[in-house]
C-alpha cells in the first residue's frame, strides 16, 4: 500500500526535509512525497536586508521549487493550504485537497504586532521576498522624491527611517540601510544630515542573545554609521507619519515616514490553528512536539523549524527559531518518517548541538560567537563575516548545489558595488570584456607556435620527454650545487655542454627546460659568469621553493631568472609512475603537444574558452613543478587566469555557441538533478 508523505510548507526547514526524504525513499515506489507552498519559490529569509537595502540583486534570494526539486521523487505543489484536518488526514488547500498518512508542518512565521496600535497598518515587515522588494523601493523613491524637495522641513521628514527591533532581523536591516544612506545621498545629492535612522527597541541592547561585548561592538558600529539607538523604549503606537515609543514614564512622539516592524515573529496561521486542534499550542502558535518531533499526541503529525515547541534534555529554554535549527531538525523527522514507514521504530531523539550565532551589520562588518555547545568563542569581523558566507554556502550546497554556490558568489563578490562586501570591490568589476580580447588572441598564439614547435622538433616520432626533465633538472641541480660551493662560475661552465645535449629539444619553451638549454649555452661562451641563488626555502619534506638567476642581478635579464616548486611526491610520480613505462610517457609527450595546439587553437576562436584557460593553467603549474618557469614566460599563466570567465564573452564563438549549450546542457536529467549548471 503506497504510503503519502505531505510537507506543508518550502522554507528552509520544508526544503531540507522533503529533500531527505527523497534521498532515504529515491528506489522505493511504494512512497509518495509532496512539499506544498503558495509560492514557486523557496526564499532565503536571512538575506532579506540585503534586497531591501539594494546590496544584491532581488532573484538573489529566489530559489526555484522546481529547480531545488528536479528528478527527485519530490511533487512540487503551488497552493495556499487553508487548514489540516487531522482526523481524515487531509491538508486542505485553495485548489484541492491533499490526502497524507504522515503531513510536516514547515509553514514557519509570519511578524507579531503584540498589539500595538497602527503597527500593522502603517509599517513595513521584513519577513517575505515581497516584503524585500516592497521596502527596496520605498527607500529608493523616499531618495528619489526628497531630492525634488526645496523645503528643508518636510525633505527630512521624508528620509526618516525608523527600525523597530533590535534582534537579528531589526540590526541587520539598520546595518544594511546605514551602509546603503551614502550612496544614494551621493546619487540624488542630498545631505546626509537631512537623514535620520533610528533602531527602537524594548529591549536594553542590541541583540541580547549575543555577549554584552559583542552586543556592545554592534552599537558601537551602528552608532558610527549614524545610527541613533532608542533601547527600553517601548513602541505603543505608529502613526502614518510618527512613531511614539514610552521610556519610562517619558512618552516620545517623532517624525516617522518610513517604519520598518521587525519586532518579532509567531507562527503562520496554519501551525497556530493547527497547534489549537492538537491540543499542543505554546507560545507564539508553536506546536509542542515529542524528542521524535511528532506533534504531542500524534504519530503522523511531524513539525520543524519554526514551527516546533521542544525543549531538549538538560534544556531549560524552547530551541531556537533559527536556520541551524530548521537544518538539524528537518534531518531528525525525514529519519523518523522513514523508520515509522518501515516499522523498524528505530527512532532519533532530537538533540539538536547548535554552533553559535552571528550578525552582520552592512556587508562590511559582523560579530559572531562560534564553537560547540560546551566551548564558545567570539570571531572578529573579518572572520566573523568569512564564516556567515560559509555557512550560507553549506546550506546552499544541500540546496541547489553548484548552480546556487555560484550564483551567491557572483552577487556578494564579483559583481559588488561600492564595495559593500567584506572584502570590499578587490574581486568585483566590470570592466567591457572585449578588453580580454587580444590578451585571449596572444595566449592563443602563443600555445599554437608551441604545439607547433614541438611537432616539427620531432615529439611524435622520437621519445624526448626524459631529456625534457633531465635537462631542467640537472640544470636546478647544477646551480644550487654551485652557489652552495662558492664555485658558480667554473660549475655551470663544466656541466653547461652536457645540459646542451640533453635538453636541445626546445628554444622559447613556456616552460624552464628550454630556457635552461639557452642559460647552460652561455655559460659555455663565459666560464666566469655569476648566477645567484635568490631563494632556495624548503617546506619540511613537502615542496622546496627555487628562485634564481643565472646571471649575476645587476646583468640579468627576464629570460635569466628561473622559478620552481620542487615536490618530491611529483618527482616521485614521474621516475616511478611516468618515466617507469616509456610507452606511457611517449603518450604523455604527445598529450603535451595535442594540448598545446588544442588550448591554443580554441583560444583563438574564443571556443570553449574557460575551458581552454583552465588547461592553459593546469599544463603552467605542471611544468612550474617539473621544469620550472622562466619569468619571461610567466606572464601565460596569469593571463590564463584573466580569461578564466571573461575571456569567451566578446568576439568569439562562445559568444554564439554557449547559450544554446547552457540550454541543452541544463536539460540533461543527471545534470538537473546535481545543479551541475549556472544560469
Amino acid at each position: 500500500m503506497q504510503k503519502r508523505i505531505v510537507v506543508v510548507g518550502a522554507g528552509y526547514a520544508g526544503i531540507l526535509t522533503a529533500k531527505k526524504l527523497a534521498k532515504k525513499f529515491k528506489k522505493d515506489d511504494s512512497v509518495e512525497i509532496k512539499i506544498i507552498d503558495k509560492n514557486p519559490f523557496h526564499t532565503m529569509l536571512t538575506e532579506l536586508h540585503e534586497v531591501a537595502a539594494s546590496r544584491v540583486d532581488e532573484s538573489s534570494i529566489r530559489l526555484d521549487l522546481k529547480k531545488i526539486f528536479a528528478n527527485r521523487k519530490v511533487d512540487v505543489v503551488i497552493d495556499e493550504v487553508q487548514t489540516i484536518d487531522f482526523d481524515n488526514k487531509v491538508v486542505k488547500g485553495g485548489n484541492e485537497d491533499y490526502a497524507y498518512d504522515y503531513v510536516v508542518i514547515a509553514t514557519g512565521s509570519k511578524p507579531t504586532f503584540f498589539g500595538v496600535e497602527g503597527a500593522k497598518e502603517n509599517s513595513y515587515t521584513l519577513w517575505s521576498y515581497d516584503d524585500a522588494v516592497l521596502l527596496k523601493d520605498r527607500i529608493r523613491d523616499m531618495f528619489r522624491i526628497a531630492s525634488g524637495v526645496t523645503n528643508v522641513n518636510e525633505r527630512r521628514k521624508l528620509l526618516t527611517f525608523h527600525v523597530v527591533g533590535a534582534g537579528f532581523t531589526g540590526v541587520e536591516m539598520i546595518g544594511e540601510l546605514a551602509e546603503y544612506v551614502p550612496i544614494l545621498c551621493k546619487e540624488y545629492g542630498i545631505d546626509p544630515e537631512d537623514v535620520t535612522m533610528v533602531n527602537v527597541d524594548g529591549l536594553s541592547r542590541a541583540v541580547p542573545i549575543l555577549p554584552e561585548k559583542l552586543s556592545n561592538k554592534v552599537e558601537k558600529r551602528l552608532s558610527k554609521m549614524g545610527v541613533r539607538l532608542e533601547f527600553d523604549a517601548f513602541v505603543c503606537e505608529v502613526g502614518e507619519d510618527f512613531i511614539e515609543y514610552k521610556r519610562g514614564d517619558e512618552v516620545v512622539r517623532e517624525l516617522a515616514n518610513t517604519v520598518v516592524w521587525t519586532a518579532g515573529i509567531e507562527s503562520s496561521k496554519v501551525a497556530s490553528e493547527s497547534a489549537s486542534a492538537l491540543e499542543a499550542a505554546q507560545r507564539g502558535g508553536r506546536i509542542e512536539t515529542d524528542s521524535y518531533l511528532r506533534a504531542k499526541g500524534t504519530e503522523d503529525v511531524y513539525v520543524v523549524g519554526d514551527n516546533m515547541y521542544f525543549i531538549p534534555e538538560g534544556e531549560e529554554m524552547p530551541v531556537p527559531q533559527m536556520v541551524e535549527n530548521a537544518e538539524h531538525s528537518a534531518g531528525c523527522a525525514a529519519h523518523n518518517i522513514t523508520e515509522a514507514i518501515k516499522g523498524s521504530e528505530n527512532y532519533k531523539v532530537y538533540a539538536p548541538k547548535f554552533h553559535g550565532t552571528m550578525v552582520c551589520v552592512g556587508g562590511r562588518y559582523g560579530v559572531a560567537r562560534v564553537g560547540t555547545p560546551n566551548f564558545m568563542f567570539n570571531l572578529p569581523s573579518f572572520l566573523a563575516m568569512f564564516a556567515k558566507h560559509f555557512i550560507n554556502i553549506v546550506y546552499f550546497v544541500q540546496v541547489l548545489g553548484w548552480n546556487k554556490v555560484f550564483s551567491y558568489m557572483k552577487h556578494e563578490f564579483f559583481t559588488i558595488r561600492n564595495k559593500r562586501s567584506f572584502v570590499g570591490g578587490h574581486f568585483s568589476n566590470r570592466s567591457p570584456s572585449f578588453f580580454s580580447f587580444p590578451i585571449r588572441l596572444w595566449l592563443g598564439a602563443v600555445w599554437l607556435f608551441e604545439g607547433v614547435h614541438k611537432v616539427l622538433e620531432g615529439w611524435f616520432e622520437s621519445f624526448q620527454l626524459d631529456q625534457f626533465f633531465d635537462g631542467a633538472n640537472q640544470f636546478y641541480e647544477s646551480m644550487l650545487s654551485a652557489t652552495a660551493n662558492s664555485e658558480i662560475g667554473v660549475k655551470t661552465a663544466m656541466i653547461s655542454n652536457k645540459i646542451v645535449e640533453t635538453i636541445d629539444v626546445m628554444t622559447h619553451s613556456t616552460d624552464a627546460a628550454s630556457s635552461a638549454t639557452d642559460a647552460a649555452s652561455s655559460a659555455t661562451g663565459a666560464a666566469e659568469a655569476a648566477g645567484e641563488v635568490l631563494i632556495n626555502w624548503k617546506f619540511f619534506e613537502l615542496f622546496q621553493v627555487i628562485f634564481l638567476s643565472t646571471n649575476t642581478l645587476r646583468d640579468a635579464t627576464l629570460d635569466q631568472f628561473a622559478f620552481k616548486i620542487d615536490i618530491p611526491l611529483m618527482n616521485w610520480f614521474l621516475d616511478n609512475v611516468l618515466m617507469a613505462n616509456e610507452g606511457f610517457a611517449f603518450f604523455m609527450q604527445k598529450f603535451i603537444v595535442v594540448a598545446e595546439i588544442g588550448i591554443g587553437l580554441a583560444l583563438l576562436a574564443g571556443l570553449f574558452t574557460t575551458l581552454a584557460a583552465g588547461f592553459s593553467i593546469i599544463l603552467q603549474l605542471m611544468f612550474l613543478t617539473t621544469t620550472g618557469w622562466y619569468l619571461v614566460n610567466a606572464w601565460m599563466f596569469f593571463a590564463a587566469f584573466a580569461l578564466l570567465f571573461t575571456g569567451g564573452q566578446a568576439l568569439s564563438l562562445d559568444y554564439y555557441f554557449m547559450p544554446w549549450l547552457k540550454e541543452k546542457w541544463k536539460n540533461i536529467p543527471f545534470v538537473k538533478k546535481w545543479y551541475l549548471y549556472h544560469d
